[in-house]
């Protein structure tokens, strides 16, 4: 397991980021971070409004997560439960900085559940220092891909993101392992594209 000692993240967003893990971690659920937090794990750093985890949250799970981040967060028992019968989202938000925190429950796609297996420890904070799982780059990039393809190619942020990583983890990124996913979810010619402009510079 990979572990990286150069703490790259905003502090706010990965202070209330890390209270929501402290409640997955004491329920044994396995997570990850994902979206612009990992992206500034793996690239640039970036402010962001709000976080990103992949979890594999069970349905009995809900009630005592919500009992777990208890009166600091806004979390809905009841939506937390659908998100996980259908396979799709949740968000919780910290009162005190109404910063969102979006949960994603892995769906059918084989992809969802690669994020999970190749999640890696990355430190996110110091003073005092703390790790956390972070999506692998590839599954950053591959991730990000998808979004901007689902939001019609218009997110200006999401593309820089993908450069980002591609331009910071020049040379160790399986490039096989990019393409092979790439295609599964059609995403081949965003690839071939970020992988161009990434070299120019």
């Amino acid at each position: 397991m990979a572990l990286y000692r150069r703490p790259r993240v905003v502090t706010e967003p990965v202070a209330v980021t890390l209270l929501v893990i402290d409640a997955l971690e004491q329920l044994g659920v396995a997570y990850a971070i994902g979206g612009s937090l990992a992206s500034t794990v793996h690239g640039v750093v970036r402010a962001t409004l709000d976080a990103d985890l992949v979890a594999d949250l069970r349905r009995e799970q809900a009630a005592p997560l919500v009992q777990a981040l208890g009166p600091a967060f806004y979390a809905d028992e009841a939506a937390i439960r659908e998100a996980v019968e259908r396979r799709s989202s949740f968000n919780l938000i910290h009162l005190e900085t109404m910063f969102k925190v979006d949960v994603f429950i892995p769906g059918g796609r084989a992809f969802d559940r690669q994020q999970l297996a190749r999640r890696t420890m990355h430190v996110v904070a110091t003073d005092p220092e703390r790790t956390a799982y972070v999506t692998s780059a590839e599954d950053v990039i591959l991730a990000k891909l998808d979004w901007y393809r689902q939001g019609g190619e218009t997110s200006e942020r999401q593309w820089r993101d993908v450069l980002g990583v591609f331009r910071t983890q020049a040379g160790q990124l399986d490039v096989t392992y990019l393409r092979q996913w790439a295609e599964a979810l059609k995403v081949g010619d965003l690839l071939a594209r970020a992988l161009a402009e990434a070299a120019k510079e």
